[in-house]
């Protein structure tokens, strides 16, 4: 079949988190199994197409939005085996900075979906499945079923919402339908698109899609409660006939130990136990920390969706237990004032980065023994995967894709053979030492136990396989509805 991403964001051109990864993977697994599948996405001024010489000018047109007529050029590059088709406008996608975060957002990305709608009748071949990507591409399965069911393309499309972060609604006035997106208001006043009294793109998508997803089993029973919908759970239970959850893979290669040319020592589920102690070994000596304690990490953003209070008791307990802590991340400037501060105080088991670095994520995956991810909520989550795609143990509380993902060791009913990390599950300090403390104790008390988690952990399979298999199931559902 052919499937047409609409994204905000795609790795490698950009990323700000999750969803350019999932994009990205989830599209490269579509082509190991044969599917055509494109990527609709914005260009960006900050995109270094320098490495991508083959980016190519397709053609151009007008994108209407009530008075305003802009102009949307089309750029076309094949790689990898996808092909990526980008929306180029300078007036909203040559900024400096962030790709979000303007006071415009609204009408940039409303300006994305209507020439994303657009184009998907100017391809060149026909599409089967427009997979639209939380709010920013929201819209389009309402611009199709009000403005195109008559068109004899694009009245075939058949759409899939993911949603990969709740909190964000896209929220705009009651006039912006008309003024930016050439639809009736009366969408509005009949509550299709109405939300917290304003018109929130991600409520169009979940009302008109044909299908919905989001990134784990978990978080989409989350969101059909009150307490963990963000507000969706009763617009999700009108649709839950037709959403569905659907755990994220993490890409392989990107994150393969046997090959990552940034750690210092490449390790096997085979060797890790001389090779991973190097990479540990030399990360503290480079950072004058005890390599004989053992090492938690965190590489997040320091948000408190991450569960900043936690992190910081598990921190400031365990360095004071008989462990080292390190964290690499930016965000609330409170918490990195907070980890900064734990630094000053106790400088001898701390590591503190401040902003981000690849190289150093990577080094920090293969040295930890344990990876620290306490969220409040979390959708899906990738870090936890990757840590133990490196060996490194999370210890997770279980909401959302991080209950999904790890399998969390249990000393009384000595799951030793099947866990791979630890967790608990209220938000609360109590719970969050006491998890802590379990890992000291299995670290330096229970070396078998510890030895099979760490294989455990090296042996999980979180590869797109079969989460890939489970969207085009869900495709091929929603196109048998296509008479």
């Amino acid at each position: 079949m052919n499937i047409v991403m609409v994204t905000s964001e795609c790795y490698p051109f950009s990323k700000t988190g999750g969803l350019g990864d999932v994009a990205y993977s989830l599209s490269m697994e579509y082509v190991k199994k044969g599917e055509k599948v494109a990527v609709v996405s914005p260009l960006y001024s900050k995109i270094n197409f320098d490495k991508y010489p083959k980016l190519k000018k397709l053609f151009s047109y007008e994108v209407k939005m009530n008075w305003r007529y802009k102009e949307c050029e089309v750029y076309h590059l094949f790689y990898e085996g996808i092909e990526y088709f980008f929306i180029k406008n300078d007036y909203y996608f040559n900024r400096p900075g962030n790709i979000y975060g303007f006071y415009d957002d609204g009408e940039r990305f409303a300006f994305f979906a209507l020439a994303s709608t657009l184009l998907l009748k100017k391809l060149p071949f026909k599409v089967d499945i427009a997979h639209v990507h939380d709010w920013q591409g929201g819209m389009i399965p309402c611009i199709l079923k009000t403005c195109y069911h008559n068109d004899p393309d694009l009245k075939k499309v058949r759409t899939v919402l993911t949603i990969h972060n709740p909190l964000f609604k896209g929220y705009l006035g009651r006039d912006s339908l008309y003024d930016l997106y050439n639809l009736p208001t009366s969408l509005y006043d009949d509550g299709s698109v109405r939300f917290d009294d304003q018109v929130s793109t991600l409520k169009a998508g979940i009302k008109f899609a044909d299908k919905i997803t989001t990134v784990s089993p978990t978080h989409a029973y989350e969101l059909t409660t009150v307490e963990g919908s963000k507000g969706l759970w009763y617009d999700l239970i009108l649709r839950q006939n037709d959403f569905v959850g659907i755990l994220n893979g993490m890409d392989y290669t990107a994150f393969d130990p046997k090959k990552d040319k940034t750690i210092y020592k490449n390790f096997t589920v085979n060797n890790y136990k001389t090779n991973k102690k190097i990479n540990k070994e030399e990360f503290c000596k480079e950072n004058n920390l005890d390599p004989e304690l053992p090492l938690f990490a965190v590489v997040s953003r320091l948000t408190d969706q991450k569960g900043l209070d936690l992190i910081y008791a598990m921190a400031d307990f365990l360095t004071h237990e008989g462990g080292n802590f390190a964290v690499l991340g930016s965000g609330e400037r409170y918490a990195e004032d907070m980890f900064n501060n734990l630094y000053a105080r106790n400088p001898s088991h701390n590591y503190v980065y401040i902003g981000y670095s690849e190289d150093i994520a990577h080094k920090l995956y293969a040295a930890s023994d344990f990876f620290i991810m306490p969220s409040a909520f979390e959708p899906c989550g990738l870090g936890q995967m990757i840590a133990q795609r490196y060996g490194s143990l999370p210890l997770v509380r279980r909401t959302g894709g991080l209950k999904d993902s790890v399998i969390c060791y249990d000393a009384e009913r000595k799951n030793e053979d099947i866990a791979n990390g630890f967790g608990f599950d209220d938000y609360s300090i109590i719970d969050a030492l006491k998890c802590v403390s379990s890992a000291l104790t299995t670290y330096y008390y229970k070396k078998d136990v510890m030895d099979n988690l760490v294989k455990n952990a090296l042996n999980t399979d979180h590869s797109w396989n079969e989460s890939a298999e489970e969207y085009l199931k869900l495709y091929r559902l929603a196109l048998s509805y296509n008479d």
